[in-house]
């Protein structure tokens, strides 16, 4: 639900984003500035996923897509890696309830080779319990990175015997995780880094970024919405000139 102020600045807005995706970065330095565990950030970063979901979906957001847990971070210390997955175990299957109240479709975007079977089980019962709900779509990027995703999708065309010449762009959108679904029209990145992070390669060539020094567990609605703010200071002419510019010749 939203309160007031909310409504007063979403009526504000002239163009808000269809797809939002989120690096959700800072979990760990998080914890260490409270002399906590690295794994204590990786929780509270869970309900931080729990109120931003939300707060999209009151919004008016159709798709959240998140960073989960790239193809690179398996180089993290193995205690660590095992307490995340042990987190998206539990979260899951415990979240479904909440999901399905709120109309939320699960898609997982990333390689299932690699997860434990349990795992992406999981993932493929709340995909499929979710299929029908049509209020927000959340991409859950798990073990994903976005060469990797290219990697496979043109493994998958070589496969399928398609011709070189046959290769297209749209061609391309089809072969991806996101196929079906528009590119992130905004991308944010939290905990003040400047990066992609081998996030959405492909998907991510005209996003808008924005980036905020607020580590991942202290996102919250307010948060989000000062993204969305800002987004609306933004041109997006997708390499091409506005009719104001082309006819003053600027």
């Amino acid at each position: 639900m939203l309160t007031s102020t909310e409504q007063e600045t979403l009526s504000t807005l002239e163009h808000m984003p269809e797809h939002v995706a989120i690096i959700m970065d800072g979990n760990g330095r998080w914890a260490r500035a409270r002399n906590m565990p690295r794994t204590y950030g990786h929780q509270a970063g869970l309900e931080s996923l729990r109120a931003t979901l939300r707060a999209a979906s009151d919004f008016g957001i159709s798709i959240l897509t998140v960073y989960a847990f790239s193809t690179e971070n398996w180089g993290r210390p193995s205690a660590e890696v095992t307490a995340i997955m042990t987190i998206f175990e539990y979260a899951l299957i415990s979240e479904i309830p909440e999901l399905m109240r709120n109309g939320v479709r699960v898609r997982h975007l990333g390689r299932e080779a690699g997860l434990q079977p349990s795992l992406v089980q999981k993932l493929h019962r709340i995909a499929a319990e979710t299929a029908n709900n049509a209020r927000i779509t959340l991409n859950l990027a798990l073990n994903y990175g976005g060469r990797v995703e290219l990697i496979d999708a043109f493994r998958q065309m070589l496969a399928d015997g398609v011709a070189p010449e046959a290769v297209s762009e749209e061609l391309v959108n089809r072969y991806l995780g996101t196929a079906g679904q528009p590119d992130p029209d905004l991308i944010i990145r939290t905990a003040g880094e400047m990066r992609l992070s081998n996030f959405l390669v492909w998907q991510s060539a005209y996003s808008e970024y924005y980036s905020t020094p607020v580590f991942w567990p202290d996102f919250n609605r307010e948060e989000l919405l000062k993204a969305l703010v800002a987004f609306q200071q933004r041109k997006r002419r997708f390499g091409k000139l506005d009719s104001s510019v082309a006819t003053s010749g600027a």
